[in-house]
């Protein structure tokens, strides 16, 4: 069975401050050295999950870079055999790799709270303008979305790591069938209290250990299609953007919907809306 690890890297243990995952060419040299430890921290967390994986009786494990840029990890960090993929224009983004054949399991590292969380450290949705995803009159996250695009192609998501507050949404989401492990607690939008990162890592692997050897029993994600999802935003400026896309309805001054047949369609669909509504608002 083959396996992949979407990871992040605002859910990884030490993180709590936008500075630690802003690569430098977006921040400055002044945030390079925490970028270059928090990007270890990200590489050695995906590497236990990757451990955890074979050790669970993964044939073959795929780690897809799902933040920012995706040019965060340190390969020579990872242990031999994985396989990884980089790169911010890939076509299921931050899920890369679950429609390959074999693929029998979706695992999340480094995963944080939905938009608009209380206390979820650096919670968000896909970018800092989203303030709210709801799809079937659900509130989601990007778990959520990557959740459903994996369901499209059969695939189960049976682990997760992060802060406290993302796994408890997760579970309550996704099911009991999901092995979670907080790494973090978190205390604001901008303070978490932190585990020992080789504690964390060490929870990491036999959480993912224990997710593979019971994923055959696990359910892929779905909801009712087809699926009515609503996108809000920060300001009205980036819903008259995103309202005037044909099939797109204007919900209210900051809240735009469309309907979707699957969730293929769902997930690019809500890409490309996210990008219309990345517009100047100085006007």
């Amino acid at each position: 069975m083959k396996v992949v690890i979407s990871v992040d890297m605002e859910g990884v243990c030490g993180v709590a401050s936008w500075v630690q995952v802003s690569p430098p060419e977006f921040g400055g040299l002044v945030n390079a050295a925490e970028y270059q430890a928090a990007r270890e921290r990200m590489t050695l967390e995906a590497a236990a999950a990757a451990e955890g994986a074979f050790a669970g009786g993964a044939t073959a494990v795929l780690v897809n870079d799902s933040h920012d840029t995706m040019r965060n990890l340190l390969p020579e960090l990872l242990p031999e055999g994985v396989r990884f993929t980089s790169g911010n224009d890939k076509p299921l983004s931050m899920v890369q790799g679950v429609q390959e054949e074999g693929v029998g399991a979706l695992l999340f590292v480094g995963y944080h709270a939905r938009a608009g969380s209380v206390r979820g450290p650096l919670a968000h949705t896909w970018n800092g303008f989203i303030r709210n995803v709801r799809v079937n009159g659900r509130d989601t996250g990007e778990y959520g979305l990557n959740a459903l695009v994996a369901g499209h192609y059969g695939v189960p998501v049976v682990f997760a790591a992060g802060d406290d507050v993302a796994m408890a949404e997760i579970q309550d989401e996704l099911g009991e069938q999901v092995v979670c492990v907080a790494v973090k607690e978190g205390l604001s939008s901008f303070a978490a209290l932190h585990l020992h990162p080789r504690e964390a890592q060490r929870l990491i692997r036999e959480g993912a250990e224990k997710a593979v050897r019971a994923a055959q029993d696990a359910k892929p994600y779905k909801t009712l299609w087809p699926a009515r999802v609503e996108l809000s935003f920060n300001h009205q400026a980036r819903a008259d953007q995103a309202g005037r896309v044909p099939g797109v309805e204007r919900v209210d001054g900051v809240t735009v919907a469309y309907t979707s047949p699957d969730a293929l369609h769902l997930f690019q669909s809500f890409r490309m809306l996210s990008k219309v509504a990345e517009v100047r608002l100085e006007g």
